[in-house]
C-alpha cells in the first residue's frame, strides 16, 4: 500500500534535504561541522566588581572578558574610563589626576574642575536659576561625592551611584551601570529626581568626553577621529543640524547620504542635532576602535533646543582681544586639552515633588575602521552585504563589527521569500573586525540575509540583506 505524503510535509522534507546538501566554502576551503560547536561552547569568566586605584583616585571597577569600567564615586559619580580589548576611550584630564576639589573648594577657586570621563548634567544651561543650569560648574551634580553600592554580581554585574541633592536646580541624580558575562555591552539606567517641595522641569543628559589626542604623541591631536549621527528627515534645523558655538562653516562638519559626519579638528565648536535614529557612533580610525551609544528617541516630546544629540569639540577659539583684534584663545593643548563631548539628551520633563524620570541608554564598544553605513541590533555595517552567484556557488561579502560573540549565519531565500537554507558562515567576536568573503553551494536562490547568532543560540538580528546578482545568460 502506498501512502501519499501531505504537501506541507513534502515541503519540510525538501528543506531538510537542501540544508543537508548545502556546504560552506571559505577561500576554497571547506568549513568543518565543528564551526557551530566552537561558536556555542566558549566559556567566559564571570563578570566582577572590585575596588581599585585609578590615577591616584580610589575607584571601583566592573569587568568581564571584553571590557573594564572604572568609576570614581567621589568625582560626581563619574565613569572615568572604559577599556575594551586594551583600548581606552575616555579623556582623563592630566591636570587633575589624583586630585579632588569639593564643590565648596571649587567655588572659592572660581573655576570648573574638569576631571574628564562620563557624567550626568542638566539642561537647559543659562545664568543659573531654578530653570537654567549655570554649568559647566562644580556643584553637587557635577562633582559632589556619590554613594557607591553593588546591585548584583552574578550573571550580571551592576553598581549604583547615588548623588547628593542640588538646592539650586532641585535635582538629585542616581545611576546604575551594568555589564553581563557574554558581551562588551554596557547598560545605563539614569534617574533624575525632584528633591524639592516645588514642581521643576529639566532635561537630563549623559555627557561623555572622548580622548582625541594622538595615541603615539599626546602633544598632538588625532587627525583621524570621527563622530556620526543620522539626520532626522523631518529636522527642525535647516541643514539637519545647528551650530550654536564656533564657526558656522566649521570644516569639521558634513552631511552626506543623510548621515552627519564630524571630523574632529582642533577648533572649539558645539553642534546640535534632532537625530531620531536612536544612536550615535564615535570612531577612531587611527586605532580602529568605535563606540556606539544607543538611546530612545521620543518623536512627540519637547527636547531642549530641539536637540536630542549634542557634539562639543574642545579646542582653540577665535575671540577679540582688548584692542578689538582677533586672536586665538587657548591654542595650547595644555590649556585646552584634546577631547570631544558626545551628549545624549532626554526630553524636557516636568517633575512634581518627589517624582523621578528614568533615561535608559546602552553603549557597545567594537572594532571598526570606517564610517558606519548603518547600525543594527547585531552590529555595525561598514561595507554592506553583497551577494552574487558564481560558478562555484553563492558568494557573500561585507565588512562588519559585531556586538556579540557567536556565528554569522546566511539565511537563503527563494523568489517567493521562503527560507530554503540556513548556513553557518564563520565564528565572530567583538574584539575583531569581520571581513566576510565566503562561498556557499546554493544554485537557486533570490535573496540572502546574514544574521548573528550568539553563543547561547539567540538570533541577535540581521547585519544586512541583499538581492542575489546572477550572471547574465549568453546566447
Amino acid at each position: 500500500m502506498r501512502t501519499e505524503l501531505p504537501d506541507s510535509m513534502v515541503v519540510r522534507l525538501a528543506r531538510i534535504v537542501i540544508r543537508i546538501a548545502v556546504t560552506v566554502m571559505s577561500v576554497g576551503l571547506l568549513v568543518t561541522p565543528s564551526l557551530a560547536e566552537s561558536g556555542s561552547t566558549a566559556a567566559h569568566a564571570p563578570c566582577r566588581v572590585q575596588s581599585a586605584t585609578f590615577e591616584g583616585w580610589k575607584a571601583e571597577e566592573l569587568g568581564n572578558d571584553w571590557v573594564r569600567l572604572t568609576i570614581v564615586p567621589q568625582l560626581g559619580g563619574r565613569l572615568m574610563q572604559v577599556t575594551f580589548n586594551g583600548h581606552d576611550y575616555l579623556f582623563v584630564n592630566p591636570k587633575y589626576k589624583g586630585k579632588y576639589f569639593p564643590p565648596s573648594a571649587a567655588a572659592k577657586m572660581g573655576q570648573w574642575i574638569n576631571y574628564g570621563g562620563d557624567k550626568l548634567w542638566p539642561l537647559p544651561e543659562g545664568h543659573g536659576d531654578d530653570q537654567h543650569w549655570a554649568g559647566p560648574v562644580s556643584d553637587a551634580l557635577d562633582d559632589g561625592e556619590y554613594k557607591f553600592s553593588i546591585v548584583s554580581q552574578s550573571r550580571t554585574c551592576g553598581v549604583r551611584l547615588d548623588g547628593p541633592a542640588d538646592p539650586t536646580t532641585g535635582l538629585q541624580y542616581s545611576r546604575e551601570i551594568s555589564i553581563g558575562n557574554e558581551s562588551p555591552e554596557i547598560l545605563f539606567h539614569a534617574v533624575m529626581k525632584n528633591a524639592t517641595s516645588r514642581p521643576i522641569r529639566w532635561s537630563m543628559q549623559s555627557v561623555t568626553q572622548y580622548d582625541t589626542a594622538d595615541a603615539r604623541d599626546p602633544a598632538k591631536y588625532n587627525r583621524d577621529f570621527w563622530a556620526f549621527a543620522s539626520i532626522n528627515p523631518q529636522s527642525a534645523f535647516v541643514d539637519g543640524y545647528r551650530v550654536v558655538a564656533g564657526l558656522a562653516d566649521d570644516p569639521s562638519f558634513e552631511v552626506r547620504d543623510r548621515l552627519f559626519r564630524l571630523h574632529w579638528l582642533y577648533l572649539e565648536n558645539e553642534v546640535w542635532l534632532d537625530s531620531d535614529a536612536g544612536w550615535i557612533a564615535v570612531v577612531d580610525n587611527a586605532t580602529k576602535y568605535a563606540m556606539i551609544e544607543r538611546f530612545q528617541y521620543a518623536p512627540t516630546a519637547e527636547y531642549p533646543g530641539k536637540a536630542s544629540v549634542i557634539f562639543y569639540k574642545n579646542g582653540a577659539a577665535l575671540e577679540l582681544n582688548k584692542d578689538g583684534m582677533p586672536t586665538l584663545r587657548s591654542a595650547n593643548w595644555q590649556d585646552a586639552p584634546y577631547y570631544m563631548e558626545a551628549e545624549i539628551n532626554s526630553p524636557m520633563i516636568k517633575l512634581d515633588p518627589g517624582a523621578s524620570y528614568v533615561m535608559d541608554t546602552n553603549w557597545i564598544p567594537a572594532r571598526a575602521d570606517s564610517e558606519p553605513k548603518s547600525i543594527t541590533s547585531a552590529g555595525i555595517v561598514c561595507q554592506p552585504l553583497v551577494a552574487s552567484l558564481k560558478p562555484k556557488g553563492l558568494q557573500v561579502s561585507g565588512v562588519f563589527a559585531v556586538f556579540f560573540p557567536g556565528i554569522l549565519r546566511a539565511h537563503v531565500l527563494d523568489p517567493r521569500g521562503t527560507e530554503i537554507a540556513v548556513v553557518d558562515l564563520q565564528a565572530v567576536d567583538p574584539s575583531n573586525p569581520v571581513k566576510l568573503n565566503q562561498t556557499i553551494s546554493v544554485t537557486e536562490a533570490d535573496r540572502v540575509s546574514v544574521h548573528l547568532s550568539d553563543q547561547q543560540g539567540v538570533d541577535r538580528g540581521s547585519l544586512g540583506e541583499a538581492n542575489i546578482t546572477k550572471p547574465e545568460k549568453t546566447l
